[in-house]
């Protein structure tokens, strides 16, 4: 059936020639309840691939689609299952309604490439393979994280993506909406976060190697209207949407926005613009009750936007030489009882982790959140190698792995001389293939709190959608698998099978209209010669 991800268990009949079932233009939707999302977006998506009308049917159609939530399914409320009966038709079963709607994008993979069209080519028949797949997810955090900060994504490129990960069954858009170059949200409040923040002078073109500038403005924000759509079409695809806003590092933007932010006994932070170039930036916000009540105000307006659970603080990469010099910051260590200026920083995320709590939310962070010790409900992404997350599984804290060197979609995908703007070690496709979230030195009980998996995409370098999309496909679709399918260990794992299943796949890509890099190497117009990377020998270090 050569679908992606792996489904847990699928077969088919063969018989003369293969049984199939034809959906026809009097093919009746029958829609049981809660079943509402998926029968909207089977009739939109599905009817402008196929010219089917879909119509709505009742319990006594005969040879229909059938759309039914079952909560005695096991594997939680995303299994489903999908029977195609010849005869009887199609029925949709899902645990709960998001297990509907993962049911509805098997279907349209075994519909064929041309169901991911947004018209039909021509007069064909539609027909489906007599066939019965069962399936549920092994995580319940399949995540992509997409940084709009560094370069700007337009929210048709967002939607977009929202649609590609649906594709792939994966349900957590992570959004990294500020940072050092660009403030990407409007709050209401503070309006100069994107009248000043959302722009910047110039851009450097490559990282800081290179000599190249791009001499024009970049910018661009979401309103908070952008906002509301943008999460209410990932919530109609059952995809959760989780706010990134950085702090206490990576936060020049903001700073230059309001420049008291910053830590004005050390800099005259008026003098500071929107950052123009990469790296890490010493430039933080100050330890101050201030900037704590600023933030407070920009979080409050997002938890009216982003209704769920999580909420993205950053955390990492943040100098403390700018604290180190600092009276302020020295007052404020000696004023809260501690130590040094990392657990100046780390009272400050505890700070907001009770915060978040006290408003039924929970705090996620990178792993340097873990310097300085832990709040008490924060979740942790692993992103520099497996320490941190083996660290915070076994003191008790739920754990999303995103380490740098298996699942970063900026890396470079070959060492070709022609890869465009090589940046760290080689990740292929098959290395994200082979990628296994669950470090083996876990036990148990402490693997449970693995909750999830995330690739992540930086885009410092990627400065069009279709850049975005070379660096992140055909990856995205092995780590939808990694994320989704019981793949047992690395080493076992069936990677000719995947490239197999991958060729039809390819197919569906191309009718998608995604630019991704063929398996041969890039595209004349996906190279960028001249601009240089920052290319790494041997593999990643595992840490």
């Amino acid at each position: 059936m050569d679908l992606i991800p792996l489904p847990s268990q699928g077969t088919t009949e063969t018989g003369d020639g293969g049984a199939v079932f034809t959906l026809r233009a009097r093919t009746a939707l029958v829609a049981g309840p809660g079943t509402d999302a998926a029968a909207r977006w089977l009739r939109g998506t599905l009817g402008a691939a196929t010219g089917l009308p879909f119509p709505a049917g009742g319990p006594s159609d005969a040879a229909a689609v059938r759309l039914v939530v079952d909560g005695t399914l096991p594997g939680g409320p995303e299994a489903y299952r999908l029977t195609v009966d010849p005869s009887a038709g199609v029925e949709i079963a899902g645990a709960g309604p998001a297990g509907v709607f993962w049911g509805a994008q098997t279907l349209r993979q075994l519909l064929g490439p041309d169901a991911f069209r947004r018209a039909p080519l021509a007069e064909r028949a539609w027909t489906l393979p007599a066939c019965r797949v069962t399936d549920a997810p092994r995580f319940g955090w399949r995540g992509f994280m997409l940084d709009v900060a560094r370069h700007f994504m337009p929210k048709d490129v967002v939607l977009r993506y929202l649609d590609l990960m649906a594709a792939h069954k994966l349900n957590v858009l992570h959004l990294h909406l500020t940072d050092d170059q660009g403030w990407r949200v409007e709050i209401r409040r503070h309006p100069r976060l994107t009248e000043v923040g959302a722009w910047r002078e110039r851009t450097k073109v490559g990282l800081r190697e290179s000599p190249l500038w791009e001499e024009r403005p970049h910018g661009g924000y979401y309103t908070q209207d952008d906002i509301r759509e943008i999460v209410a079409y990932a919530a109609a695809r059952h995809i959760t949407v989780v706010p990134e806003v950085d702090i206490p590092g990576h936060s020049q933007a903001a700073i230059a926005a309001y420049p008291e932010l910053g830590n004005t006994d050390v800099l005259d932070t008026s003098a500071l613009p929107v950052l123009t170039s990469w790296g890490v930036n010493p430039n933080v916000l100050a330890p101050t009750e201030a900037v704590l009540r600023f933030y407070e105000e920009v979080f409050t307006e997002l938890l009216e936007l982003f209704p769920g659970t999580f909420f993205h603080v950053g955390g990492d990469e943040c100098p403390k030489e700018q604290w180190a010099g600092s009276p302020t910051a020295k007052d404020r260590i000696v004023e809260l009882g501690l130590r040094d200026e990392e657990e100046l920083q780390s009272r400050l995320i505890r700070h907001f982790d009770r915060w978040l709590a006290e408003r039924g939310r929970r705090l996620i962070g990178w792993d340097e959140i873990l310097e300085g010790g832990l709040a008490e409900g924060a979740a942790v992404s692993s992103w520099r190698g497996y320490g941190g997350g083996i660290t915070a599984a076994r003191a008790g804290h739920d754990v999303v792995m995103c380490p740098e060197g298996h699942v970063y979609l900026n890396w470079r995908q070959s060492d070709a001389p022609d890869e465009p703007v090589p940046i760290a070690h080689v990740r292929t496709l098959e290395d994200v293939y082979r990628f296994e979230p669950v470090p083996p030195e876990l036990t148990a009980g402490e693997a449970a709190h693995i909750i999830g998996t995330q690739a992540n995409v930086w885009t410092e370098v990627i400065d069009s959608p279709r850049v975005l999309d070379y660096m992140v496909f055909p990856r995205l679709a092995a780590f939808a698998e990694v994320a989704w399918s019981a793949l047992g260990a690395p080493a076992d794992r069936d990677w000719p099978g995947f490239e197999a299943r991958m060729r039809t796949h390819y197919a569906r890509l191309d009718a998608l209209g995604v630019e991704y890099r063929p398996p041969g190497g890039p595209r004349p117009w996906q190279r960028r010669p001249g601009v240089l990377g920052r290319p790494k020998d041997g593999p990643p270090p595992i840490v």
